[in-house]
């Protein structure tokens, strides 16, 4: 019987350090710790492509796929707003206790957010899951180019719980990162095509 051992942590580095070793990869906490799932084109908008984040604690985190609009090239994010009509803001969302009581509750097209920008475009951001609404990221109100640097991380949208029985079926419909992939790549062959 073969006995497999693995390298020390300070074998590791001398192999790493080796003329011609490969360095190792270090993957981002959120590869490390999300899964990526993604919707194309949310409510038949072409492009309006966005994220979603799955923790394993079932936890989603909100933001934009990188085909996105507002994260192409000359795009310049004027402002950012969670009111969503004059009787609904995100902002307002308020939760506590064990339970989540006072969180809002969304259904898949609920839209979270509006982003304006300055070439007068302006784009709704859904929430793509149904669930309770836990947070909402503020510090892109302030600063809204981090949105557009750190999509995946300090420039997410907002935080939601869905229910711990849907918690399983809330990624049918959505597309895994291979597909989604795909997609983008259909949709750029298209447009080549077409030009």
């Amino acid at each position: 019987m073969a006995v497999v051992s693995c390298p020390s942590a300070a074998q590791e580095v001398v192999m790493a350090t080796e003329p011609g070793a490969a360095l190792p990869v270090v993957r981002s906490l959120v590869d490390r710790y999300f899964t990526r799932w993604y919707k194309a084109d949310v409510k038949g908008k072409p492009c309006e492509d966005h994220c979603i984040l799955q923790h394993s604690n079932r936890i989603c985190v909100i933001t934009l796929a990188g085909s996105h609009p507002v994260l192409q090239s000359g795009k310049t994010i004027e402002s950012i707003s969670y009111q969503i009509s004059t009787n609904c803001s995100r902002l307002q969302n308020k939760v506590s206790g064990k339970f989540k009581r006072g969180a809002q509750f969304l259904t898949e097209l609920a839209p979270l957010c509006k982003i304006y920008c300055s070439d007068g475009e302006e784009y709704t951001i859904s929430s793509c899951v149904r669930g309770r609404l836990m947070e909402v990221n503020e510090n892109i109100l302030h600063k809204p180019s981090i949105l557009q640097e750190k999509p995946s991380t300090e420039g997410y949208i907002a935080v939601i719980l869905p229910k711990f029985e849907e918690s399983k079926s809330i990624t049918e419909g959505l597309l895994t990162q291979k597909q989604y992939e795909e997609v983008v790549v259909k949709r750029s062959s298209a447009t080549t095509a077409a030009s």
